[in-house]
């Protein structure tokens, strides 16, 4: 089965930092542009990072910017969240995809053919 399986998340205090991963599971990550994308209750889904193979270069939300890394092991198809300082209106549920077919950033979110569980990320003193 095609998925990802994300992790990390947990409760946070606000200023806090977490690291979420992104595993790959029945395929490899080496060609593919992974996103994160995150879901607050009562918000639509929103993007929030992509890294692309093709330069390994990443594109940030405005709201994430400065904020959160992101990276990717290919060795260990994996990619990572590094989120810093991290803020209450961070609070969501945060997946990973990506669509099988673009080696660049950004990705449409209607085209994303693979996702994962997600993992909740809770931001809150």
């Amino acid at each position: 089965q095609v998925q990802f399986v994300e992790s990390g998340g947990g409760l946070v205090q606000p200023g806090g930092s977490l690291r979420l991963s992104c595993a790959a599971s029945g395929f490899t990550l080496d060609y593919d542009a992974i996103g994160w994308f995150r879901q607050a209750p009562g918000k639509e889904r929103e993007g929030v990072s992509c890294i692309g193979f093709s330069d390994g270069s990443a594109t940030y939300a405005d709201s994430v910017k400065g904020r959160f890394t992101i990276s990717r092991d290919n060795d260990k198809n994996t990619v990572y969240l590094q989120m810093n300082n991290l803020k209450p209106e961070d609070t969501a549920v945060y997946y990973c995809a990506t669509d099988r077919f673009s080696s660049s950033c950004p990705l449409t979110m209607r085209y994303l053919k693979v996702w994962g569980q997600g993992t909740l990320v809770t931001v809150s003193s």
